[in-house]
């Protein structure tokens, strides 16, 4: 079974999405970077590399050094779809991302959107 047209995008041009809708908010990159780097566990070289690799998201979420524990603690509707219930792990993984992202550019705490670490 082929995978979905998402988990080959680069991880790069998904950044660059995430960037550009939380700043039309008034949030930063640094915002975001935070988010993915407690989701994932890279640090600020680690992204800075992925990025300039293009490596697509299925590849940078197979990589992340410390995928955290607390990402289950993320809930909600994203696209229609509650990611707590998505069955496929990537695809989870991928809302788990969209979901944070969300939460920056509606203007959430950071300690909230970190589930209070």
């Amino acid at each position: 079974m082929a995978g979905h047209r998402i988990f080959t995008t680069s991880f790069a041009s998904i950044h660059t999405l995430y960037v550009a809708k939380v700043e039309r908010k008034g949030r930063s990159r640094v915002e975001v970077d935070q988010v993915i780097s407690w989701l994932t566990g890279y640090d600020p070289a680690g992204l800075d590399q992925a990025i300039a690799r293009e490596v697509d998201l299925e590849t940078f979420l197979a990589e992340a050094p410390a995928f955290n524990p607390a990402a289950s603690q993320i809930t909600g509707v994203i696209c229609g779809v509650r990611v707590e219930e998505i069955e496929d792990p990537l695809m989870q993984r991928i809302r788990y991302l969209d979901k944070l992202v969300d939460e920056v550019a509606r203007g959430k705490k950071m300690t909230s959107i970190l589930r209070g670490s």
